[in-house]
C-alpha cells in the first residue's frame, strides 16, 4: 500500500471508528475499508463497485473531468500519434517503453508465435457457420489451455511470459479465423513478413486465389484501433479478467472470462450499437426527428456513441480516431455512403447543438470506429471481437500485476440480502 496521508471517521449506531486514507500519484484519495466488517460489523453498499477501489493498479490513469488517458503516465493522443500497438503492448506489460534492442526482442517473440496449433483448427467446424464470432473466439480462447501445459503453472514467472506471448500473437490469428469461418472462406495463415496490423488485416481479407497487399493507411487505422482500446483502466471485462485470477485460474481461461464479459452490449457492443443506429437513421433528412427523440426524456430512444460514462468532458481517443476515420474514408472515396452521411451530420451538429454541448454529449470512440471497421470491409458481428483482440494486453497486464500484488485475496463481494427470512420445511402434502 502507498503510505497512508490520513484518517476518515465514521460515526454510526454509536460507534466511531478512524479509517486509513492514502493518496495516489493522481486522483483522488482513497479511504480504505477492509477493515470495517471486522471492526465494526457493517460493510457499505455500493452497485456496480463505481465508488470502490478494487485494486492498486500502475498502469492506466483515466481523467473523467479532465478528458485524460495516461497508459503507465504517457497520454493516449502521444501514443496513438507517434508509437505501435506492439511498442504500446511492452509498455503495459512491462512498465517503460522498450529500447531498440527490446522492441526487436519482443516483435520477434511475438510475430514468430502467431500460428496456433493445427488441431485446434479442427474446432471451428464444431460451430454452426451462423455462430457470432465472439461465442467462438471465446470458446478458443479458453481451449488454448488445453494445448498449451507448459504455461499453466501461473507461479512460475516464465510460464506466465509464455502465456502473455502466446495470447497476445495467437489472439488475432484466431479473431480472422471465426471471421473467415462465419463467411465461407478457407482460413489464412500468418505471415511473420508483416506487421501487427497488416498481418491481421491479411489474415482477414487474403484468399489463396490472389496477392492481397494490405494499404498503408488501412493499416495504420487498425494498429491506432488496437492502441486506443488496449486498457482502460478497471472496466467490467477488467475486473472479471482479475476476479477470475484471483482465484488461481490459468491464464487462457482468465481472459476467456474477459472475452465473455466484453461481449456484452453494454460494453464491447457500443460500437455496433452506434453503426446500427446511423443505419436506423438511414438519411441525413431523419436526423431532426432523431434528435428530438433524444431530448425526449420520455422517449426510451438514445443517441449511441455520444458521452461516456467515464469522460464528462470528451473522450481523449476520440479525436485521433476521427483523423484515421477521415484518412480511411478519404483512401476508399466513400464519403457519400448514406451511412457515413448521417455520421458526418450527426458529427457536426453535436458539436455546435447547445443541447449537446451543456451536457458534453460529444462523438466517442465507438462513433468513429465502428464507421472506420465498416468502411475496412468488416461486418458489424467482428466489431467486439476486434476490441477483444485489442484488450488482450491490457487484460493480461492487469493479470500479471494482480498476480504480484501481496494484497491480492480472492475476490468476494458482499450483498445487501432482501430475502425470506428463516423459515421451515414444509412437506408436499401439507403445501
Amino acid at each position: 500500500m502507498p503510505e497512508q496521508t490520513g484518517t476518515a471517521k465514521l460515526s454510526f449506531a454509536g460507534k466511531e471508528l478512524e479509517l486509513p486514507m492514502y493518496s495516489p500519484t493522481v486522483g483522488p484519495d482513497v479511504i480504505d475499508i477492509a477493515t470495517l466488517y471486522g471492526r465494526g460489523g457493517v460493510f457499505t453498499h455500493d452497485p456496480g463497485f463505481t465508488s470502490t477501489s478494487s485494486c492498486e493498479s500502475a498502469i492506466t490513469y483515466i481523467d473523467g473531468d479532465a478528458g485524460e488517458l495516461l497508459y503507465r503516465g504517457y497520454p493516449i493522443d502521444q501514443l496513438a500519434e507517434k508509437s505501435h500497438f506492439l511498442e504500446v503492448c511492452f509498455l503495459l506489460l512491462y512498465g517503460h517503453l522498450p529500447t531498440a534492442q527490446e522492441a526487436e526482442d519482443f516483435e520477434n517473440r511475438v510475430t514468430r508465435h502467431t500460428m496456433v496449433h493445427e488441431q485446434m483448427t479442427k474446432f471451428f467446424s464444431g460451430f454452426r457457420r451462423d455462430a457470432h464470432p465472439m461465442a467462438i473466439i471465446t470458446g478458443v480462447m479458453g481451449a488454448m489451455s488445453a494445448f498449451y501445459h507448459d504455461s499453466l503453472d501461473i507461479n512460475d514467472p516464465w510460464q506466465r511470459e509464455v502465456a502473455a506471448i502466446r495470447m497476445i500473437a495467437k489472439i488475432p490469428t484466431i479473431a480472422a479465423m471465426a471471421y473467415k469461418y462465419s463467411i465461407g472462406q478457407p482460413f489464412v495463415y500468418p505471415k511473420n513478413s508483416l506487421d501487427y496490423a497488416s498481418n491481421f488485416l491479411h489474415m482477414c481479407f487474403a484468399v489463396p486465389a490472389e496477392e492481397y497487399e494490405v494499404n498503408p493507411i488501412l493499416s495504420r487505422a487498425m494498429d491506432r484501433i488496437f492502441t486506443l482500446h488496449a486498457d482502460h483502466e478497471q472496466n467490467a471485462s477488467t475486473s472479471t479478467v482479475r476476479l477470475a485470477g484471483s482465484s488461481g485460474a490459468n491464464p487462457f481461461a482468465c481472459v476467456a472470462a474477459g472475452i465473455a464479459c466484453l461481449w456484452g452490449p453494454a460494453h464491447g457492443g457500443a460500437n455496433q450499437a452506434c453503426l446500427e443506429m446511423l443505419k436506423e437513421i438511414g438519411t441525413v433528412d431523419r436526423i431532426p426527428e432523431f434528435i428530438e427523440r433524444a431530448k425526449d426524456k420520455e422517449d426510451p430512444f438514445r443517441l449511441m456513441g455520444f458521452g461516456h460514462r467515464v469522460y464528462k468532458n470528451f473522450d481523449p481517443r476520440a479525436k485521433v480516431m476521427k483523423e484515421s476515420a477521415d484518412e480511411v474514408l478519404s483512401l476508399l472515396g466513400i464519403e457519400e455512403n448514406p451511412t457515413l452521411q448521417v455520421a458526418k451530420e450527426l458529427e457536426r451538429i453535436a458539436l455546435e447543438d447547445p443541447y449537446f454541448v451543456e451536457k458534453k454529449l460529444y462523438p466517442n470512440v465507438d462513433f468513429y470506429s465502428g464507421i472506420i471497421l465498416e468502411a475496412m470491409g468488416f461486418p458489424t458481428s467482428m466489431f467486439t471481437p476486434i476490441f477483444a483482440l485489442s484488450r488482450t494486453v491490457g487484460w493480461i497486464s492487469q493479470w500479471k500485476e494482480m498476480l504480484g500484488d501481496p494484497n491480492q485475496k480472492i475476490g468476494r463481494p458482499r450483498q445487501l440480502y432482501t430475502g425470506e427470512t428463516r423459515r421451515d420445511y414444509v412437506d408436499v402434502e401439507d403445501r
